[in-house]
């Protein structure tokens, strides 16, 4: 078993002047869900900043970064009822987590006004993907 982990700091009003200058691409980095739960919320764009920084922080500890066929909306930070952050792989980070032998996927979140910070582990179960196998 093995544990690699990542992390990512986003500057808040970066994605404020993105999300403002270019409104469709909230919908290119985001979920609907993930747009909604941080919608009705203060602090939204922090929120969201949050939640991108995560998704930087899961690639990089899954070792991938955004490859070919990934898309932003393949990491998706949902919330339990009681506000802990979920990860929910999806498409070709799912497929890619699967062939590295990604089993646990966590991350912690923190923000302010102006930065966000996400920290992800993943739990590795050691054994080669088919990819990896020499």
């Amino acid at each position: 078993m093995e544990v690699r982990v990542g992390v990512d700091l986003v500057h808040v009003p970066r994605l404020r002047r993105l999300l403002t200058e270019q409104p469709a691409i909230g919908g290119q980095l985001f979920t609907a869900g993930e747009l909604r739960a941080c919608a009705d919320r203060r602090n939204t764009v922090s929120r969201l900043s949050a939640r991108f920084a995560a998704k930087e922080a899961v690639l990089k500890a899954l070792g991938t970064g955004l490859g070919p066929r990934m898309r932003w909306l393949d990491v998706e930070i949902v919330n339990e009822p009681w506000g802990r952050p979920v990860v929910r792989l999806h498409g070709e980070v799912a497929a890619a987590g699967a062939r590295r032998g990604a089993r646990t996927v966590d991350v912690s979140l923190s923000h302010t006004a102006d930065f966000a910070l996400a920290h992800a582990v993943v739990v590795m179960s050691g054994e080669p993907g088919p990819e990896e196998e020499g």
